[in-house]
């Protein structure tokens, strides 16, 4: 009997979801089972590559109802995971960034008890990192080749 791939939900900003779509073929050639965004999911089915028309809120005929909608379902594949990986990248100038809705989505893996994983270096710079570094995650630095032994 086979054993089953470790779950890893993936957590990252809307706008670098074009860096996390090549990303999930890289943890699913590692050994891992990959739950991406529902955003990312659209793009990467639609071969999609603005994700600012995806993600105008206002614009939408759903509106926030909408990303209310999808930041639930998200948090429903977090508690159906082995763990999260923060695919923190560059954005706007900023170095490795995490934003509001990440944390929010590290929040409820650190509350469930779930490993944080995040590809690259803290953010210095952000207003977050107390909250960040306090739960505890495990910094890949852009190695992803250790993560399925961690889970």
């Amino acid at each position: 009997m086979s054993k089953k791939k470790p779950v890893i939900a993936v957590c990252a900003s809307a706008s670098t979801y074009d860096r996390v779509i090549p990303l999930s073929g890289e943890l699913l050639g590692v050994g891992l089972t990959v739950d991406l965004p529902a955003t990312a999911e659209r793009m990467k089915r639609e071969g999609a590559a603005n994700v600012e028309v995806i993600t105008d809120w206002n614009n939408q005929p759903d509106g926030y109802a909408y990303k209310e909608k999808i930041m639930r379902d998200h948090f429903a594949l977090i508690a159906k995971s082995d763990g999260i990986l923060v695919a923190n990248y560059e954005k706007n100038g900023k170095q490795n960034y995490i934003g509001g809705n990440v944390l929010m989505e590290m929040t409820v893996a650190f509350y469930l008890k779930k490993p944080i994983f995040i590809l690259h270096a803290a953010p210095q710079d952000s207003p977050l990192i107390d909250e960040i570094m306090g739960m505890q995650p495990t910094f890949l630095h852009g190695d992803i080749t250790t993560l399925p032994s961690l889970l």
